[in-house]
């Protein structure tokens, strides 16, 4: 009886110590990772691959709803907890951000427009109207 109860306890410590480490494992989330200036706000979330990620927003959490996948792939620095259920297939694309809301990112999806012979991204059409009235005034954020 003795043996079946040690048995049982080294199972339960066993356990408790791999929640432990697993919970110590991805740093804590402090910056949203599609506007990744901004600090992230508790109440505005989103599940992703059962795994909890913050936005600073809900304008992010929209944003986010529109490509996932990709989204979670380029915002790992940001939300460091993606990392175990990140797509292998999608690459990030050349261009990570808008021209004109240089802090948020963009996606394959994202409203686009050639531009000297390249395909330009933009967060929201709004960006995509500001940058076509002005192109000059954003080109150099284009990297």
């Amino acid at each position: 009886m003795l043996k079946h109860v040690f048995t049982k306890t080294l199972i339960v410590a066993a356990f408790l110590m791999g929640i432990a480490v697993t919970t110590q494992a991805a740093p804590a989330q402090k910056m949203c990772p599609l506007m990744i200036e901004d600090e992230i706000d508790e109440e505005e979330f989103v599940i992703y691959k059962g795994v909890k990620v913050f936005t600073c927003c809900g304008t992010c959490v929209k944003l986010w709803n529109q490509n996932p996948d990709y989204y979670a792939v380029v915002s790992v620095e940001q939300a460091p907890q993606l990392k175990p259920v990140i797509s292998k297939d999608i690459k990030p694309m050349k261009q990570l951000f808008c021209p004109v809301y240089n802090d948020t990112r963009v996606h394959p999806k994202s409203p686009s427009m050639e531009y000297k012979g390249k395909t330009i991204y933009f967060c929201k059409e709004r960006a995509l109207t500001r940058f076509k009235s002005n192109p000059a005034k954003y080109e150099k954020n284009l990297k």
